[in-house]
């Protein structure tokens, strides 16, 4: 489980292309090499990655056809960076929301409005999941936590801090470049179980 609160951004420094499979090695640092070892769980743009070798600050992953298919991680270059986080602990804060690391899809940043203290990134929304994005409602995006701002029929919007572009790849993104998207596990279930019942009772 993460807690959507990115911890920092790590550099690809190798990756190993098979047939559809692919290894990704990245200097991960100092502050996040604590107690890591393999079998751990990292989260790579929100997707849960398993470590698969440690050598020194360089952790190397396994990156399977579907990770490569359902994310942006496919589209990773060698000294691209993505945006690191730990698996949480029990009795950690969880400072954003629950978020398991499991993409549902990847999808185009639209636009890129830029004001003196904030950064408004719209981002095109899939029509068949649509209903798992309202207003005010939790989104992860590249493994970041994130209040929904405007919503519509095919697009939805995030308000970002100075922070969280500093913090983040966001303060790089442009229009145009491809993100990972995590719905919220908890508005799916209450949409979906909603319909359940409705459609139950027609």
């Amino acid at each position: 489980m993460f807690t959507g609160i990115v911890q920092g951004t790590a550099e690809v420094v190798d990756i190993v292309k098979k047939d559809q499979f692919q290894t990704h090695v990245i200097r991960l640092p100092q502050a996040l090499l604590a107690g890591l070892e393999i079998g751990a769980s990292v989260s790579h743009n929100g997707c849960c990655l398993t470590v698969t070798e440690i050598d020194g600050d360089r952790v190397a992953f396994d990156l399977m056809q579907e990770t490569l298919k359902v994310t942006n991680l496919g589209l990773v270059k060698v000294g691209d960076h993505v945006n690191i986080e730990r698996a949480a602990k029990f009795g950690d804060e969880i400072g954003g929301h629950s978020m398991s690391g499991h993409v549902n899809f990847a999808t185009e940043i639209s636009e890129v409005i830029t004001t003196p203290n904030n950064c408004t990134l719209w981002f095109n929304l899939p029509q068949n999941y649509s209903k798992y994005v309202l207003r005010k409602g939790y989104i992860g995006i590249d493994g970041c936590s994130l209040t929904i701002g405007e919503v519509t029929e095919y697009q939805f919007c995030v308000h970002l801090i100075p922070e969280t572009l500093n913090r983040t790849l966001f303060g790089q993104r442009q229009a145009g470049d491809r993100v990972n998207i995590e719905i919220d596990p908890q508005t799916q279930a209450i949409v979906d179980t909603v319909e359940r019942v409705l459609a139950a009772r027609s």
